[in-house]
Formats: C-alpha cells, structure tokens, sequence
C-alpha cells in the first residue's frame, strides 16, 4: 500500500520515477481503510531531502500511510522556501488536539549547542511531552534521538574530540521486533560531532538493541516501545554523506574523508551502498510494530497495558478482527 502525499510535494514525482506507489490525496479519500497518521518534525535544514530520504522508506510498507510534516513555529528555515513550509508544513498548534500512530523526530545540525540554548528547544519539549500521550510510537533520529534521551530519561551528550563521519559497522546485541530479520551485523551511516553519556545510559530502562566499537550503542527503545532512538542516519541516501562532506569544505571546516564510504579511501571513488537493505527492513519493522500496537480509533485513550474500549483491553489486530 502507498503512503499518501500531496500530489505538489517534490517526493511526488520522484518517487513516481522510481515506480513507488505514492496514493495521492483525492484518490485515498475513496478507499474504505484507515491509513496510520505519521508526522515529521523535520529539523534539518535541507528539508525536501529529508522528505524524500523519509517518504522513500515509508512507502516500502504494505500498509497505508498519511504523512503529516511538521515545522517549528519559532524557526525560520533557511535552506527552504518560505512557500514550500507554507504549503506543505503545518504548525505544531495546529495539530496539536490530533491522534497520530507514529510520529518521527528528525535529527538537527546543532550538536554543538546546548539544548537550552537552542530557539526551538521549548517548543519541541512541548511536542516530545506531547507525543506520549498522543502517538503509539515516536521514532527520534540523530540529534533528534540524543534530545529525546536528554528529555525523557536525563541522558546527557557528549563532544566528540573529531566529527564521527562515515559508514560504520554495528552488531545487534538484543532481540527484539525492530531488528527482525537484521543480519548480525550491519552497516549505518553516521555524522555527528557528539554522542552520549554511556554511562548515564546504563542507569535507564532503555534496552540497547545494536552497538558498533566506532559509534558505541545506537539503537535504543523502551520497555513499553513507546520512544525508539535512532543515533544512525538510516534514511541517508548514497550519495548525502559526500555532499555533506563537500558542504563542509565549502564552509572551511576541518571534516576528515568518510570513513568506509569512498573506495580506496578517495573523494570520488565508487560509493557503495551498504545499508540500504537494513534500512527498508529498520522502517517497516517500526511502521509494522507501531500497527500492530495502535487502536483503530484513535480516540481510544492509551493504558500502560495497553487501548481500553469498554471494560477489554484490546490491540489493532482485535479492532480488525472483522
């Protein structure tokens, strides 16, 4: 089944090239079945990127997904057009009485500054307090996963010494449903300046779910699957870590080449893509898991055990049962 996208956003028509089924607006309204809700707190700065790195892996589902893009009310983007945010992004106030089944928390070139200190900080604590009493599921990628560690659970960040860039290689250390089907060991793209309090991780009952020896833990979810963090940039495509590096030098910034990105260790040599696979299998196990967690009718007020309609818990697949 297709995700569900206005028909003027860029994705639109590059998802169409590449033969993904993107269900347009007017066309979902017919079909008798309830999409699951997905918004995007989209925070990086190259925003029409990002919605197509994200709606690309979103649309790798069976099912039907409606995609909500969010943009925060007290940032002005930079890199993207003003009519671009005005036609396609809606307002935290907004959406704010809404339900969704999954929301998705990007991640922010903004390492380097405290959380505080950041414009935006209020209002995004005001969406992650938000986000868990309305979504089933919130996915926090990057710095939107190191915010999220440092809200909900105190977990602080930590400065790297030299940007952590490249493709590194991390084993799954626990089971569990989002890495169904991962080989043991696997392959993530990662670029930031900053990681996290490993220490202060241990004191959580977050489980860690995959770990490398150059990145540390990366994969982290909750007891109750409520918040997955995400310290790896699944979404990237093949070609975003070499414009980024090429960004970087354009700004006179001292990054080194990506690690066990280019062949031969060489700007211009032969990128290989080596986690596209896991990243599909990443997205659909988190689309699928949030599924088969939510209610039909969002209206349904969550309980720790899990929906409550009448005097029954109840989960998707019972509500579907008909």
């Amino acid at each position: 089944m297709p995700i569900i996208i206005p028909k003027e956003l860029p994705a639109a028509s590059l998802l169409q090239k590449e033969n993904i089924f993107a269900l347009l607006q007017h066309k979902a309204v017919q079909q008798e079945i309830r999409p699951l809700k997905i918004a995007i707190v989209n925070l990086m700065p190259q925003k029409i990127a990002t919605e197509n790195q994200l709606l690309r892996l979103l649309s790798q589902s069976p099912l039907q997904i409606d995609v909500t893009l969010l943009k925060m009310t007290c940032h002005e983007s930079k890199h993207t057009s003003l009519n671009h945010m005005e036609k396609f992004y809606q307002t935290f106030s907004k959406i704010k009485p809404q339900r969704f089944d999954g929301l998705i928390i990007t991640g922010a070139p903004v390492e380097k500054i405290p959380f505080e200190a950041i414009d935006y900080w209020q209002e995004l604590q005001d969406i992650m307090k938000w986000s868990q009493t309305n979504c089933t599921s919130v996915l926090h990628i990057c710095w939107g996963a190191q915010a999220g560690l440092y809200y909900h659970y105190g977990v602080d960040k930590v400065r790297y010494p030299q940007k952590l860039f490249g493709v590194f290689e991390q084993a799954v250390t626990h089971f569990h449903p989002l890495v169904r089907g991962f080989d043991d060991v696997f392959f993530t793209p990662h670029s930031r300046y900053t990681g996290i309090d490993e220490a202060q991780l241990k004191q959580t009952s977050l489980e860690v779910l995959a770990a490398g020896d150059d990145t540390g833990p990366t994969i982290f979810v909750s007891k109750d699957h409520k918040n997955v963090f995400l310290l790896g940039h699944f979404e990237y495509h093949t070609s975003t870590l070499k414009e980024e590096y090429l960004r970087d030098l354009a700004r006179g910034l001292e990054t080194p080449l990506p690690k066990n990105y280019f062949a031969d260790d060489r700007l211009g040599g032969k990128i290989t893509n080596r986690w596209r696979g896991h990243a599909s299998l990443f997205f659909s196990n988190w689309v699928n898991e949030t599924y088969q967690r939510t209610p039909y009718d969002l209206t349904i007020q969550p309980t720790k055990e899990g929906y409550r309609i009448g005097n029954e818990l109840e989960g998707r697949a019972r509500i579907n049962d008909d």
